[in-house]
């Protein structure tokens, strides 16, 4: 069965150009709404990935239905893996998933914008037995591969990227990956190394990773892989900062619930912060890996105060936004928020840590000052990071760059300053189709309106 929401004719993605922009809604009043975020993106893309390889069925319950998943959907099935839409327990549709070996090749992958599908999808493409050729939107054609394309000649998958080191690029599988020790330099995106730890374990002799470079940005995320892989019956050796050892082996089929994205849920916990009153997220977990999970540490630095009881994490905005001196290295999806926040802080912040994210859907610093600048604000681009100096802001057109994250600022902005215009809100589905209807439920607890 294919579900019409994954069929490349209704999928959400970057097609929202020409559209009137969006007016951010401004609250008329302190808030105080409870909000349910979708599944993690970060979380369905890798249990997708260990499905297809696993030596059993798997089902995924509560994952995320959106662009990005759609795209990893899509790609796993080009390459013959059985994934099915079924009604779940919940109000969200599970996932059930067959995996295959060999997979099919003879295939033409489009990643669209999605930054996991590129880096994850990429290694298995080697297990095929064909070509299988590797494509994105245009818009996310810039994105850095040259060191993933490497470290995959490197364990013996062949490669033909025309010498740009760049999508798109054929793949020339045989069904199998030979693996063994490889040094990359992950620098520009940890994706790199989930990417190659997903697929190791069905390696024929696994993977000995080695990272060279400088710095390692967002370790929680692979934190978050190895942690998926242990829960698959995968254990993952540490034997040195920035070096790990795969061994080849069996990834088990099994049932899974995917946590609600920590991420996400950073645009709505500020709205509090800056139109005053408390959010709620409901089924914030205990434990996890996800980047998201230090909002709990980061938003009272800046003034709010955080308090999880029974499954559910509330944010209470506070007299003012303190401004912060922060490293953001581990957390750089979530500078687009605080940025917004040290917008309306009492006093300047430098965000830095961040030079990866220029690497993003956007070079997301530039767009961030660019941003503010044209609604009135006091940015500054830095090598690794932003300082932002507070000043009043006025209304504008906020421009999206085809990014998620960026979509969601302007939305925060909003709320502090009449006028603010989205120029592309769409660009959510990305990650959270429902981010629209969301904000505005938000608001209606407020005002009054609660109609999505």
């Amino acid at each position: 069965m294919t579900d019409r929401r994954y069929s490349p004719e209704t999928r959400p993605g970057p097609k929202t150009a020409g559209k009137a922009p969006w007016a951010a809604p401004t609250p008329s009043g302190p808030l105080d709404a409870r909000v349910t975020v979708p599944g993690s993106k970060s979380l369905t893309n890798r249990e997708l990935v260990l499905a297809a390889l696993a030596d059993g069925p798997s089902r995924l319950r509560a994952p995320l239905h959106s662009d990005d998943s759609a795209r990893m959907i899509d790609a796993l099935r080009l390459l013959g893996v059985g994934v099915e839409i079924e009604h779940g327990e919940s109000d969200v549709d599970d996932l059930l998933v067959t995996p295959i070996a060999p997979f099919a090749g003879g295939s033409v992958i489009d990643c669209g914008q999605a930054g996991t599908v590129m880096r994850f999808v990429a290694p298995l493409a080697g297990f095929a037995e064909g070509e299988v050729t590797m494509t994105a939107h245009e818009t996310a054609l810039h994105r850095p591969m040259g060191e993933m394309i490497k470290a995959l000649r490197d364990v013996g998958v062949d490669i033909d990227d025309g010498g740009h080191w760049a999508l798109p690029f054929a793949v020339r599988g045989h069904g199998h990956v030979r693996g063994g020790e490889v040094t990359i330099d992950a620098s520009a995106s940890s994706q790199f190394v989930s990417g190659l730890l997903l697929a190791a374990p069905r390696f024929d002799v696994g993977l000995h990773l080695i990272h060279s470079g400088e710095r390692l940005p967002s370790l929680p995320h692979i934190d978050m892989t190895i942690e998926t892989l242990a829960h698959r019956g995968v254990h993952v050796e540490r034997p040195g900062v920035g070096e790990w050892v795969v061994p080849a082996g069996p990834i088990r089929g099994k049932e899974v619930t995917i946590e609600p994205d920590l991420s996400n849920a950073a645009p709505f916990l500020a709205a509090a912060m800056i139109a005053g009153g408390a959010v709620s997220i409901a089924g914030w977990p205990a434990h996890s890996t996800q980047p998201g999970a230090l909002l709990t540490e980061i938003l009272p630095l800046m003034g709010a105060r955080a308090t999880r009881r029974g499954g559910v994490l509330t944010v209470t905005g506070g007299d003012g936004i303190a401004g912060v001196d922060l490293d953001l290295s581990a957390v750089g999806e979530l500078t687009p928020t605080l940025v917004a926040l040290a917008a309306f802080a009492d006093a300047p912040s430098t965000l830095y840590g961040i030079g990866h994210i220029r690497g993003h859907e956007t070079d997301r610093i530039a767009a961030l000052v660019q941003n503010l600048r044209a609604v009135g604000g006091e940015a500054h681009e830095l090598e690794d990071g932003i300082r932002i100096v507070p000043r009043p802001l006025h209304a504008g057109l906020w421009k999206a760059h085809h990014d998620h994250r960026l979509a969601t600022t302007g939305a925060l902005i909003g709320l502090g300053v009449n006028g603010i215009e989205v120029d592309d809100i769409g660009t959510t589905a990305k990650t959270m189709p429902e981010f629209p209807a969301l904000w505005r439920r938000l608001l209606g607890d407020a005002s009054g309106d609660a109609a999505a």
